[in-house]
């Protein structure tokens, strides 16, 4: 799924450029790589939706596939060795993997080729069994220097801070790094430790160095203003290849870092972009030329067979599944702005959270947990798994009106960002440019039952989603705070299919239920 702030062009995040170092090279290589392709095996809308007949689609795991090997057999033609690399979030996105948890993702990266893979906050979504489950079926380690697995048991052997790759006539060290906030925002579980990027890169970087010279590649799932924050204060650092953030970095962005030029790469998301980046390397490991950039995959590109036959076998389980009439829509409810303000499609998952519960006061929802938008004409019980792939459950608790606020504080902090509330049963105002802690202004119950502003000192029920309930998002107040909770509810897609029914046609609406001021 793009969002408005993700699609940026390396134009707008280039430093100026910077002067090769003065170096013959010694080895030519190519680094093919992929990030955040979130189950997509059958391509997508602009707007992130599923493929309808009739509307622009791109990417596919079958054309992506096919473009990785066009890519690879030009760089080899070229006399160039080629490693392949996947920065994250494979999973999550597409029935694919609410019905095959993440074995579907692994055999079409097998069949690109991929050699190592940072794993995303997204690929903890099923817990380290899952991800374990993923990791066997696709038979190339786990980088993340950053992630202690040593109290992990169904992890153990296959996750490694760092893998040194012979390629060709280069020896090139790849250090992973995930995002250090996975226990808020993912269910990686108790066991699993995750530390500061910084000193787990620059520990990894000695090590590897140790044994020769390298070209340290950075395989990064943290997004790409935490990648030029990384390249300025961590020594030896040559490329970064990133993830997260669904940025489209092409041509390479090439900074100053800590102690040499840096460039950093990212594919955009959703299968729609092939990364390739081209380096000519010194002897010492230094990057003495850089080419190559992203290619878009597009519907009139051609399909590899053999992906195509795979992704065939995995969806035949889906269609039954795919094809229970829900609702009519008379028009798309896109999720592209939920996570800086009030949505369409936000306000009726927020809707169906409060018919669930008639009891409740209001309703809140974390816009990262609406991972699509749905489709202009008929809905189906398959739209609505793919737009709510989580499984998570509907819960309900009981906060002082003080808590309310603080969650809803924490909503607006990081507009942007899969905290982001989208509610029923309440209007709020709120300013971005204000202080920590002052960003929310007016806030009052809409809900018939105890209507206007909210009193600190009262107690409200809340329906809400498992996951934030649990503290997810940086929602803890609704963990520590609870004066009750119950996270046992319904699964939130059957609540959202239910309220669907019930409407039978929808239309994009909104009503000012979230508003600047």
């Amino acid at each position: 799924m793009l969002r408005r702030r993700q699609l940026l062009t390396s134009l707008a995040l280039a430093a100026p450029a910077l002067r090769a170092p003065a170096a013959q090279a010694t080895a030519r290589v190519t680094l093919l790589h992929l990030n955040d392709f979130h189950s997509r095996h059958e391509g997508t809308q602009a707007s992130g939706a599923a493929c309808r007949t009739g509307a622009p689609c791109g990417g596919g795991a079958a054309r992506l596939v096919a473009g990785f090997h066009a890519a690879r057999a030009a760089a080899v033609a070229e006399g160039r060795g080629v490693l392949a690399l996947d920065a994250g979030d494979q999973f999550l996105g597409s029935l694919f993997y609410t019905r095959h948890k993440g074995l579907a993702e692994a055999a079409v990266q097998r069949q690109w080729g991929v050699q190592a893979m940072a794993p995303g906050n997204h690929d903890f979504n099923g817990g380290p069994a899952t991800l374990a489950g993923f990791a066997r079926a696709l038979g190339a380690p786990l980088l993340a220097a950053n992630m202690d697995v040593a109290r992990e048991p169904s992890l153990a052997g296959l996750v490694a801070p760092f893998a040194v790759f012979t390629v060709g006539r280069a020896r090139i060290g790849v250090v992973g790094l995930t995002l250090e906030t996975i226990p808020q925002i993912s269910s990686p579980g108790p066991h699993l430790r995750f530390t500061a990027a910084e000193e787990a890169a620059a520990r990894a970087i000695a090590e590897i160095r140790a044994g020769g010279p390298a070209t340290i590649v950075v395989l990064s799932h943290r997004g790409v203003e935490a990648d030029r924050a990384l390249a300025a204060a961590v020594p030896g650092i040559d490329v970064i290849v990133g993830g997260h953030s669904h940025t489209l970095v092409s041509p390479p962005l090439l900074m100053a870092g800590a102690d040499r030029s840096v460039r950093i790469v990212q594919a955009g998301a959703l299968g729609r972009w092939r990364g390739r980046l081209d380096l000519d390397l010194a002897a010492d490991g230094r990057v003495a030329a850089h080419g190559g950039g992203a290619e878009e995959i597009t519907a009139a590109m051609p399909e590899d067979p053999a992906t195509a036959a795979v992704v065939a076998e995995f969806a035949a389980p889906l269609h039954a599944m795919r094809a229970e009439f829900v609702a009519q829509s008379a028009g798309g409810l896109e999720n592209t702005t939920c996570r800086l303000g009030e949505c369409a499609v936000g306000n009726l998952l927020a809707d169906a959270l409060l018919r669930a519960v008639p009891q409740a006061d209001l309703a809140l929802t974390n816009a990262g947990g609406i991972r699509t938008g749905l489709p202009s004409g008929a809905i189906t019980l398959g739209d609505v798994l793919t737009t709510l792939p989580f499984s998570n459950t509907l819960a309900t608790v009981r906060l002082r009106g003080r808590d309310l606020l603080a969650a809803l504080e924490n909503g607006v902090s990081t507009p942007g960002s899969g905290r982001f509330p989208q509610v029923a049963g309440l209007a709020f105002t709120w300013n971005p440019l204000a202080p920590a802690g002052q960003r929310i202004g007016e806030v009052r119950i809409t809900t018939a039952r105890r209507p206007g502003p909210i009193d600190p000192e009262a107690d409200y029920l809340l329906a809400t989603n498992n996951f934030i309930r649990r503290g997810g998002d940086g929602y803890a107040m609704l963990r520590d705070q609870a004066l009750e909770a119950y996270d046992e509810g319904p699964p939130l897609e059957d609540a959202f299919a239910a309220h669907l029914r019930s409407l039978g046609q929808v239309a994009p609406r909104l009503e000012g239920r979230i508003a600047l001021r």
